[in-house]
């Protein structure tokens, strides 16, 4: 098999799956909308079905139809990738299959969520599901939620597995970023994942950042990758990281989905709702969610 790369870099914006107005479907053409948003901003790309996709709510058919419903929307216009997370390892395969048949140029793949695996069987799984497609990996670091919690050591060596070029580092862990970016990128490359160090992780030289308050504010978002990352003006990037950052810090106080689709309503972009068991935020919530998306000149006028 010939394997196949993909330019990943910048700010690539973590994406909802929008929902009808009873949650009970994916509203594609609400979809359509925030595609052409994002692509418009000029980010360098989106992950779809992935923790703020929803995907653990959607049904099999949904998961795979919402990895369809985005390739399509996006249309080669910028890369997409599909988030992977599955317990068993032939379903994970068979999703990874998916998204490579319709077009995804690469996945992000969660470990097995549910009994955290030792680091052979770990080895094994991402073996195993990256060696059923030519399109690159990129593995999904997220201990708070899997379980799985590996050095910078053990992250690098995952470089070492055919197709899995990519981390994107949700640790939360400044310390374990720092030491991989500075010492290990020869064998994998790192993305950001957590949002209040997205500058952090810039800066220290990450090839981009995987965020969703991307999907809420694109312009803010790529225009602090322009200042930071493609012109290095350290003392205006930081300007504009004030008002990122506290968005960030908001998105990542609340349940993290329905944060993202709480600030899509508030900037005049609404998904749709969460699904349950996620619940929307609470009035007090939204109310200070608007403030910050206010003061940073992202509420429409008359909202």
């Amino acid at each position: 098999m010939t394997r196949r790369t993909a330019a990943l870099h910048g700010i690539i914006a973590a994406v909802p799956t929008p929902f009808t107005a009873d949650g009970s479907a994916i509203d594609e053409e609400n979809l359509r909308a925030q595609a052409d948003r994002l692509v418009a901003a000029g980010l360098h790309g989106v992950v779809a079905t992935g923790s703020t996709g929803e995907f653990a709510t959607l049904a099999p058919a949904e998961y795979r139809r919402a990895i369809t419903a985005w390739v399509e929307a996006v249309d080669h216009r910028i890369p997409v990738v599909a988030g992977v997370g599955a317990l068993a390892t032939a379903e994970a395969v068979s999703l990874a299959q998916h998204a490579e048949a319709v077009g995804a140029d690469a996945i992000m793949l969660l470990p097995p969520f549910y009994g955290a695996p030792a680091w052979d069987a770990l080895v094994a799984f991402l073996s195993t599901v990256a060696g059923s497609i030519a399109i690159p990996v990129v593995y999904y670091n997220i201990p708070s939620h899997t379980g799985v919690t590996l050095t910078p050591e053990q992250l690098a060596q995952l470089g070492d597995i055919p197709g899995l070029d990519f981390v994107k580092d949700t640790s939360g862990d400044a310390v374990g970023q720092a030491e991989l970016l500075a010492v290990r990128t020869d064998r994998i490359t790192v993305f950001n994942g957590w949002d209040t160090l997205t500058f952090f992780g810039i800066a220290s030289g990450a090839q981009g950042a995987v965020w969703g308050a991307a999907s809420i504010v694109p312009e803010l978002a790529v225009r602090l990758w322009d200042t930071l990352a493609v012109k290095g003006d350290l003392p205006a990037a930081r300007e504009q990281w004030k008002h990122l950052w506290a968005i960030s810090d908001f998105i990542e106080s609340v349940d993290y989905a329905a944060g993202i689709k709480a600030g899509l309503q508030i900037v005049g972009h609404p998904a749709g709702p969460t699904r349950a068991p996620i619940l929307p935020l609470p009035a007090a919530d939204i109310e200070r969610f608007t403030r910050i998306l206010a003061a940073a000149g992202q509420v429409p006028a008359g909202a």
